[in-house]
């Protein structure tokens, strides 16, 4: 099912400090299959695990594709503590697909089949901005809700003014 734009000008609801990870795996040969599938399917089922329980803190995804080779999905957390949280977490899926890519190194099976890679950032409040026009919630504004942009201001310079002011005041965004 598709989602449906949107109309007009609209920005993220976004409030506060956001952690950002964009993660992914390149596939450096295709024909070892076993090798790289089970790190391909072992992301929608972290996204699964973290669905069912939102106190962990992922405000929401976006799986896409660089190339034929290379997927990643990039992730909007509610905070980094609470990103960490989950990477270190025992019993988890993330945490088990580590332990067999450990492992995997260790015993030196893995050929380079496959590549891992991730990066963090954090962005705090005042130091990001978003503008969607006639789009379905995307992005940040599909992790965070939307909001017509006048709430944020119609230009990048109004909308980082209201994060930056509301940092500064310790404003809320109704003040």
């Amino acid at each position: 099912m598709f989602a449906k734009p949107t109309p007009g000008y609209t920005t993220a609801a976004a409030e506060g400090d956001v952690a950002v990870l964009l993660i992914g795996m390149r596939v450096n040969h295709f024909w070892a299959v076993h090798h790289w599938l089970p790190v391909l399917l072992s992301m929608p089922a972290m996204l699964r695990e973290l669905a069912k329980d939102p106190s962990r803190g992922l405000l929401g995804s976006v799986l896409l594709t660089a190339s034929p080779r290379t997927y990643y999905v990039v992730q909007y957390w509610e905070s980094k503590e609470k990103l960490y949280a989950y990477a270190q977490s025992p019993g988890t899926v993330h945490h088990k697909a580590w332990q067999i890519a450990n492992r995997k190194v260790r015993s030196g099976k893995t050929r380079r089949h496959v590549g891992l890679w991730h990066e963090t950032y954090i962005a705090p409040e005042g130091s990001y901005e978003s503008i969607y026009f006639d789009m379905p919630p995307f992005g940040l504004a599909a992790a965070t809700g939307v909001l017509p942009v006048e709430k944020r201001g119609r230009r990048a310079e109004k909308r980082f003014a209201h994060r930056s002011s509301a940092v500064a005041t310790g404003a809320t965004p109704n003040d």
